[in-house]
């Protein structure tokens, strides 16, 4: 399930998004594109909560701009480990769907708080599977918080498809917990399936 400490992680990501064009002066990459990705993106997201007068219409815009910019299907594998070979073809497209619906629920549920938020961007550079692109969130009465975005490139089309807020990876802490789970449930991928969309359910209703 999206625990409390995902959920955190996900929230600092949205709200540094919606600041970005508070800070246009970074660190470029060398032949990468994520730098110009992230600042093109949260171009976008200013625009559409600029625009979008009603919490419906902000709503279906910022899912308009995840679900174009961020790798959900890759990460809802990642954070699947071993068990998604373990899964049927059913099962793996069952999870893939209320994964999708969870992690979308939970970034678009906190618009209201996109307001009054800066950011600084530090450097980038080359990690693991992508390009880190280094920033500091700002928020209003809270203490500023280290948000680093890991884009991939592959494909020539980049996608966001990690998020560590003060060195914590949002798939890695996601991945952590549904092995916790799937052990404490004999591996049953369809249990997981199951708590998900209970968890989607409650987001809904919410």
């Amino acid at each position: 399930m999206l625990t409390r400490r995902t959920l955190l992680l996900l929230s600092g990501a949205a709200l540094a998004m919606a600041s970005l064009p508070d800070c246009l002066a970074f660190a470029q990459t060398a032949n990468s594109a994520a730098p110009a990705f992230v600042q093109r993106t949260g171009d976008e997201l200013i625009r559409a909560m600029d625009q979008a007068h009603t919490p419906q219409t902000k709503r279906q815009a910022l899912l308009q701009i995840v679900e174009r910019t961020v790798d959900v299907n890759g990460i809802a594998r990642f954070c699947l480990g071993r068990y998604w070979r373990m899964a049927t073809p059913q099962q793996q497209q069952d999870y893939t769907a209320v994964f999708h619906q969870t992690l979308i629920n939970s970034i678009t549920a906190r618009i209201g708080d996109y307001q009054g938020v800066h950011f600084t961007i530090g450097r980038s550079a080359p990690m693991g599977d992508g390009t880190a692109v280094q920033t500091t969130v700002f928020r209003p009465n809270n203490p500023p918080v280290d948000v680093q975005w890991l884009v991939s490139e592959d494909g020539g089309s980049p996608k966001i498809i990690d998020v560590q807020a003060e060195g914590t990876s949002m798939r890695l802490t996601e991945r952590s917990d549904y092995t916790s789970f799937l052990q404490q449930h004999g591996g049953n991928v369809q249990a997981l399936i199951e708590a998900l969309r209970r968890q989607a359910a409650q987001q809904q209703a919410g």
